[in-house]
């Protein structure tokens, strides 16, 4: 008999229904005549209770093959369950322990374990409660972002895990290299002799997939990323991963307002989507972890955003009766602080500030007829800062050789970038998302490392 999973169960199972379940044993509770046990395949918040009787065959052996942790096959029939907080439960007529535990050495207890302790047993802990509600949402929110760009007949392109350009030019690079770090070719001068490498060149894994994007933009008009990408910033915070999932669109004949509107309709619809298929997870994280959770998604979900200038929000922060601990002043950037007093204090919902001073964005960022500003835009979420980063490209070739000369990279080395703009060139916009950070802020977890399967950190890569 194939095995239903417990989420269709629980939410649509009748008694008298004969079902298979497959998973691992939560809880166990052993009573004179009887004994409960709590089975979880993954797929829901709650678990599945199997009432065993004391008549079952071989049931004093069996009892002690279901420790906590052991993986079960259970096939029976769903009855009215006697207990709250669900409407059946199963009565087994056959039970197979298929892979036992080890009830004396396996760490996960029917005990609130900390996030620093679960993050030492990253192999486990998606059995908890807490992790397997995170990694269903943020499944949920994967899908949500395929669904929104594939109905609008969006292109999804796979862009490159090794690049030769930093597209964000911080210069926070893992490098890619084939050489035996014992022996490293040198010049004749003393420098790495990258000619010899397996590329012929330096590269790096990517901090970006946007300039890729921009090429088949450039021929599929509407186009998005979705994939790793990897920042060596040695920073071990709350907010930072060495390697992070981003979601990155790009629109040809697109300005900046039209970024804006499908950057405020994109996150309106994964926060509408996980609320609408994860409601039992959101209401835990709602419970246990942050009790705005909820009111933070409705007020992303029904409220149109804020827009306003970087000007204005500068103008904004100075009038503020609070003080910060960045001072404010116009060309310097937006700290998080000043995002937060803006999307939480000022206008109480998501805010998009567009108009940066062009000293501090990128490059291939248009550059506005002030010449002092670019068409960029940030979207600030309330409790979290930015959320949200994107720019209308710069279309002229004269201005962005300009750009790339100003910022000292070599012209050279983006040819084929520039040649965008010889051969057909448009205006063109795009925006990026970290999937992890949304991710952290749909759920409330206060530290990113817990929204990740396996998180990639400074001195940190198990697995």
């Amino acid at each position: 008999m194939t095995a239903q999973r417990i989420a269709q169960i629980l939410r649509a199972g009748q008694p008298g229904e004969t079902v298979t379940i497959q998973g691992w044993v939560r809880t166990k509770r052993e009573l004179k005549k009887f004994s409960f046990m709590e089975v979880n395949d993954g797929s829901f918040m709650a678990n599945l209770q199997v009432v065993i009787d004391q008549d079952f065959p071989d049931y004093a052996n069996l009892l002690k093959q279901l420790s906590v942790g052991a993986a079960v096959s259970v096939t029976g029939e769903l009855v009215a369950s006697q207990g709250k907080g669900q409407s059946v439960e199963l009565q087994p007529s056959q039970i197979e322990v298929v892979g036992g535990c080890d009830a004396e050495t396996y760490p996960l207890q029917k005990k609130r374990h900390s996030f620093e302790f679960l993050r030492t047993i990253g192999h486990l802990r998606s059995r908890t409660n807490t992790l397997g509600a995170v990694f269903r949402v943020r499944n949920a929110c994967a899908r949500a972002i395929h669904e929104f760009f594939q109905e609008r007949g969006f292109l999804w392109v796979h862009t490159p895990l090794i690049s030769t350009n930093d597209c964000e030019g911080a210069g926070e690079l893992f490098s890619v290299s084939s050489f035996d770090l014992a022996n490293v070719p040198k010049t004749d001068t003393g420098v790495v002799d990258y000619s010899q490498d397996f590329f012929g060149k330096p590269a790096y894994l990517t901090v970006s997939g946007q300039l890729q994007a921009e090429v088949m933009a450039l021929t599929f008009r509407d186009v998005y990323t979705f994939g790793p990408t990897f920042r060596a910033e040695n920073s071990n915070t709350s907010r930072h991963l060495a390697e992070f999932w981003m979601v990155e669109p790009e629109m040809a004949f697109c300005d900046l307002v039209g970024n804006m509107d499908l950057a405020e309709a994109f996150l309106k619809h994964i926060f509408a989507t996980v609320l609408e298929q994860c409601p039992e997870d959101m209401a835990f994280f709602n419970q246990r972890i942050d009790d705005t959770v909820l009111a933070t998604a409705e007020n992303i979900i029904n409220n149109g955003f804020e827009r306003i200038t970087y000007t204005e929000a500068i103008a904004h922060l100075e009038k503020a009766t609070q003080s910060f601990e960045y001072p404010v002043a116009w060309g310097q950037d937006l700290q998080s602080e000043h995002e937060r007093y803006l999307a939480e204090q000022l206008f109480k919902k998501p805010v998009i500030v567009t108009d940066y001073p062009v000293g501090i964005k990128a490059f291939y960022m248009r550059l506005n007829d002030d010449g002092k500003t670019v068409a960029a835009m940030d979207i600030l979420a309330p409790k979290l800062g930015e959320i949200v980063g994107g720019s209308q490209r710069e279309e002229r070739l004269d201005v962005l050789e300009r750009r790339i000369t100003e910022a000292e990279m070599p012209l050279e080395e983006l040819w084929w970038y520039r040649d965008l703009r010889r051969y057909g060139t448009v205006p063109h916009a795009g925006f990026g998302l970290g999937f992890e950070r949304v991710v952290q802020f749909m759920t409330g977890m206060g530290n990113i490392r817990d929204v990740i399967p396996f998180p990639r950190t400074p001195l940190s890569a198990e697995f």
